[in-house]
Protein backbone atom coordinates (compact mmCIF):
# COMPACT_ATOMS: atom_id res chain seq x y z
CA UNK A 1 0.00 0.00 0.00
CA UNK A 2 1.61 3.51 -1.38
CA UNK A 3 2.18 6.13 1.45
CA UNK A 4 -1.16 8.25 2.27
CA UNK A 5 -3.29 9.48 5.06
CA UNK A 6 -6.96 10.48 4.73
CA UNK A 7 -9.51 13.50 3.97
CA UNK A 8 -10.26 15.32 7.58
CA UNK A 9 -13.98 15.57 6.17
CA UNK A 10 -15.12 12.38 4.32
CA UNK A 11 -12.21 10.02 5.29
CA UNK A 12 -11.02 9.34 1.55
CA UNK A 13 -7.04 8.41 1.19
CA UNK A 14 -5.09 11.34 -0.05
CA UNK A 15 -1.64 11.98 -1.20
CA UNK A 16 0.82 12.34 2.46
CA UNK A 17 1.13 16.17 1.34
CA UNK A 18 -2.71 17.14 0.99
CA UNK A 19 -5.58 17.88 3.84
CA UNK A 20 -8.28 17.15 1.55
CA UNK A 21 -9.82 15.40 -1.19
CA UNK A 22 -11.32 17.57 -3.12
CA UNK A 23 -12.37 21.78 -2.98
CA UNK A 24 -15.59 20.42 -1.57
CA UNK A 25 -14.01 19.14 1.49
CA UNK A 26 -11.89 21.81 1.61
CA UNK A 27 -14.76 24.63 2.17
CA UNK A 28 -17.39 22.63 4.15
CA UNK A 29 -13.58 22.67 6.80
CA UNK A 30 -13.13 26.34 6.25
CA UNK A 31 -17.28 26.86 6.75
CA UNK A 32 -16.77 24.87 9.82
CA UNK A 33 -14.25 26.17 11.07
CA UNK A 34 -15.35 29.81 10.82
CA UNK A 35 -18.73 28.60 12.92
CA UNK A 36 -16.70 27.57 15.57
CA UNK A 37 -14.59 30.83 16.00
CA UNK A 38 -18.35 32.59 16.27
CA UNK A 39 -19.39 30.30 18.58
CA UNK A 40 -16.03 30.64 20.68
CA UNK A 41 -16.35 34.47 20.62
CA UNK A 42 -19.92 34.23 21.59
CA UNK A 43 -19.10 31.92 24.53
CA UNK A 44 -16.04 33.97 26.00
CA UNK A 45 -18.23 37.23 25.84
CA UNK A 46 -21.28 35.56 27.81
CA UNK A 47 -18.44 34.45 29.90
CA UNK A 48 -16.99 37.78 30.41
CA UNK A 49 -20.50 39.51 31.09
CA UNK A 50 -21.02 36.97 33.26
CA UNK A 51 -18.18 37.48 35.40
CA UNK A 52 -18.99 41.16 35.48
CA UNK A 53 -22.54 41.01 36.53
CA UNK A 54 -20.94 38.43 39.54
CA UNK A 55 -18.81 40.91 40.83
CA UNK A 56 -20.61 43.49 40.65
CA UNK A 57 -23.36 41.39 42.65
CA UNK A 58 -20.64 40.43 44.74
CA UNK A 59 -19.95 44.44 45.73
CA UNK A 60 -23.13 45.46 46.04
CA UNK A 61 -24.23 42.55 48.75
CA UNK A 62 -21.08 42.92 50.64
CA UNK A 63 -21.86 46.75 51.69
Amino acid sequence: MPPHKHCIICGKAIPPDQQFCSSKCEETYNRYQRKMMIERRIFYGMLVIAMFIFFILLIAYSH
